[in-house]
């Protein structure tokens, strides 16, 4: 008895790295899996069918069941075609798994507009135009899985600012689709993953070492930093078990899985009226501003 068995998935970014590590597990766990890539390089340029057919041919090579698509998840056609794809092929769905990403890295003070609408576009709204479909589809049955990938970049990865965005912006779309859809016996949560990737091999040396990210992908399989180590969460997220775990965000990096806390107010101070302006340049370094801790990664 698999833990997936009698489900179907819809997981983008699946042909390759962590993505495709989500989609030979479900399949290894009885799911049957739409695996969507558009094959394009890091930057998101290009489209290319192979990767997301290699994924397939490992899942059918394995007993698994498994067909491709390739439409570009930044577009409300795209996201559809992928939900469509799943009726189509396994006549329904069940689990939406948010993966698919790229990178477009520079400081804020030199990113072109082209280079964050194109950031933000796959990302954020990715997340939109795949979980618009799904949550409609899942509305109706009553039921569903919804894991979207955000990323510790959203705590302030200096030189992406669009990346941060985007991945910040996914744990609010996360926190809202867990509030309204959860009535309609849908969850929704969100992984913070860590592993060596094609996207990670662009990182600084200093800074992957500060992320913990000394392996490349080449080098990475049966390593910590393994793309298929962040499977499991996912599958169990995906799973009948989870059906009380919704609007959460979990850490997956290597042979840890975390649960992070939502924003919680700090410190609070309280005035007896309207603030006095010269009273809170009085009070702001002993009160709020004392041992601030700035932005920091993972």
């Amino acid at each position: 008895m698999g833990k997936l068995d009698g489900k179907v998935a819809a997981i983008t970014g699946a042909g390759r790295g962590i993505g495709r590590g989500i989609a030979l597990l479900m399949a290894k766990e009885g799911a049957k899996v739409v695996v969507n890539d558009l094959g394009g390089d890091v930057s998101g340029v290009g489209v290319d069918r192979a990767p997301a057919q290699q994924t397939v041919d490992e899942i059918q090579s394995a007993g698994g069941q498994a067909v491709a698509n390739v439409e570009n998840i930044a577009t409300m056609k795209g996201g559809e075609s992928l939900v469509q794809t799943a009726v189509d092929s396994f006549g329904t769905l069940d689990i939406l798994v948010n993966c698919a990403g790229i990178l477009r890295d520079r400081m804020i003070f030199n990113m072109s507009e082209e280079e964050w609408d194109a950031v933000v576009a796959v990302h954020l709204k990715g997340h939109f135009c795949t979980i618009r479909p799904a949550s409609a589809l899942m509305r109706q049955k009553k039921s569903g899985r919804i894991i979207n990938f955000s990323s510790g970049s959203a705590l302030g990865a200096p030189g992406q600012p669009n990346y941060a965005a985007a991945k910040a912006g996914i744990l609010g779309l996360t926190y809202s689709c867990a509030n309204s859809l959860a009535k309609y016996g849908i969850t929704c949560n969100a992984i913070m993953p860590g592993a060596a990737t094609r996207m990670t091999d662009t990182i600084p040396a200093n800074f992957a070492q500060q992320m913990g990210l000394s392996t490349n992908s080449e080098e990475a399989q049966t390593s910590p930093m393994d793309p298929n180590n962040v499977a499991p969460i996912v599958v169990y997220l995906a799973s009948d078990n989870a059906q009380k775990v919704n609007g959460q965000v979990f850490g997956a990096s290597g042979y840890r899985i975390a649960l992070y806390t939502h924003i919680v107010p700090e410190k609070v101070i309280y005035s007896q009226g309207p603030w006095n302006l010269d009273h809170l340049f009085k009070v702001f370094d002993s009160t709020l501003g004392d041992h601030l801790t700035p932005p920091r990664m993972l």
